[in-house]
């Protein structure tokens, strides 16, 4: 079995294969995050039916496509179906032949929708038929698996998980498929470049972050600023409109989600709900809801609240780093060549922004090497709002032990130096913030750092260094 991590979502896999019951799975997740690829190469391809949606495609087009895919697991109804519901039907007539194929692992049939927001065309009967043939026949057999899976995960979340229809409370099962950790991104780079180091896949996270596509694109034989170069800027590069397709795949009106994300980038720390209206031509009410909510769901954007506020109503924020890059450099027509861009204020000011994306993806991590995996913690970014504006901290982990791990990420080549400005800034802050927040509890400075803290007269002012190595733990 050729597949890298996932090992909480391989033990849900097979105990679907061991139990004796019925089960409904649905697995959901952004685009390129290896759904797909999970389920094929867990299973190794022995279904007992198989198909895919088709995108772009109407009703009578993705008839056609099932009825292909029926024909070739065994049916031998050579018309193609007028409507799901007769497509459903003759599913269950391949279901019922004594020749359907069975896992070997407790000789369950196990059914395979992959795409199923596709199959879903307007004014078509798709949902129905879905429902009628999980509630009249798959619903009452002990050895079915029925996995359903698909990347427009608001669809997914709407008419599946939260059906107040047909499908309510059906679904036995759901996998929300994540993208990679860092651990597992070198787990996965080492097969494909060999020799690579933390530091490099350090670079990569902050470029593409944890989507399995992408990092099975890397040649071994350039380097990071040439890998990027090759799939984002050279003239035929693979991904140079991935980022579009990316948003027009997942979101009708796509313009809206982008005019949110365009304005999400304006600030590193996060806006609140009034400042997206204000910012951009998307109105308020439901629609502003479902977007925001939508974004999250993909894991383009989190929400957070800053406790520190008596009216701590949420701030949303950019956490995807493949969705930064494009928005800050890849879309910017000015920039014609990654490595041109290296070195430049806007280099930097990206870098520093993608590290703190990579270390807001593994709190975890940093709990572990704070050695407070079981501790109560509350995460959340901070600005001032009385004594100095300028005056903001990208990460407060406030802790249930009556402890606050003020917490400033910075990325460097080599070790991170404190110089005595850097020194008073960062006492200046954390007093800012401990008056102004008026918190009794204890406040610990902590720094993340790529490369290292450098030990100099400046140094003793943190009491916590975590380095890039630690976030792979």
């Amino acid at each position: 079995m050729n597949i890298v991590g996932r090992e909480s979502e391989r033990q849900l896999l097979d105990d679907i294969l061991r139990s004796e019951r019925p089960e409904f799975l649905v697995v959901y997740g952004r685009r390129r995050v290896g759904k797909t690829y999970l389920i094929r190469e867990f299973f190794k391809d022995r279904f007992s039916f198989y198909a895919t949606g088709v995108p772009n495609t109407k009703t009578k087009e993705q008839l056609k496509v099932f009825h292909t895919h029926l024909m070739e697991y065994g049916s031998e109804e050579k018309r193609v179906p007028q409507d799901w519901l007769e497509a459903f039907g003759r599913l269950k007539e391949l279901l019922e032949t004594d020749t359907v194929a069975r896992n070997p692992v407790g000789k369950r049939r196990v059914i395979f929708l992959d795409e199923l927001p596709w199959m879903d065309t307007a004014r078509s009967d798709f949902r129905m038929a879905l429902d009628h043939f999980w509630n009249s026949y798959a619903s009452a057999k002990s050895d079915i698996v029925l996995i359903v899976c698909g990347s427009a995960t608001s669809w997914i979340i709407d008419n599946i998980l939260l059906d107040t229809g047909g499908l309510y409370n059906r679904v036995t099962r759901r996998m929300m498929l994540s993208p990679f950790s860092l651990s597992e991104c070198e787990e996965m780079l080492k097969h494909s470049l060999p020799g690579i180091t933390k530091s490099e896949v350090i670079d990569y996270y902050m470029a593409f972050g944890g989507i399995p596509f992408y990092l099975n694109m890397f040649d071994a034989r350039w380097s990071v600023a040439q890998n990027i170069d090759k799939l984002l800027f050279d003239e035929n590069a693979p991904l140079k409109d991935e980022y579009s397709i990316l948003f027009r795949t997942l979101f009708k009106h796509s313009e809206r989600y982008t005019a949110l994300i365009d304005a999400l980038s304006k600030k590193n720390i996060g806006m609140t709900r009034q400042e997206l209206i204000n910012s951009t031509n998307v109105v308020g009410g439901s629609s502003l809801t479902k977007m925001l909510r939508e974004l999250e769901q993909c894991r383009f954007i989190r929400k957070y609240k800053d406790y520190t506020q008596e009216k701590n109503g949420c701030v949303y924020q950019i956490i995807d780093p493949f969705i930064l890059l494009n928005i800050k450099v890849a879309n910017k027509k000015r920039i014609s060549s990654w490595e041109d861009f290296m070195g430049t204020p806007a280099y930097y000011a990206w870098r520093g922004n993608a590290f703190e994306i990579l270390v807001l993806n593994h709190i975890d991590r940093i709990k572990t090497a704070l050695g407070i995996s079981g501790v109560s913690t509350m995460e959340y970014a901070w600005r001032s709002k009385k004594a100095d504006k300028c005056v903001q901290i990208d990460l407060i982990i406030d802790r249930k032990d009556n402890v606050i791990n003020v917490c400033e990420m910075k990325y460097s080549d080599e070790e991170f130096v404190i110089d005595k400005r850097y020194e008073k800034e960062l006492l200046h802050k954390c007093e800012v913030f401990r008056r102004e927040s008026g918190t009794k509890k204890a406040v610990r400075l902590t720094l993340i750092s790529a490369n290292g803290l450098a030990h100099n007269e400046n140094h003793h002012i943190v009491q916590n260094e975590i380095d890039g190595q630690a976030l792979f733990m």
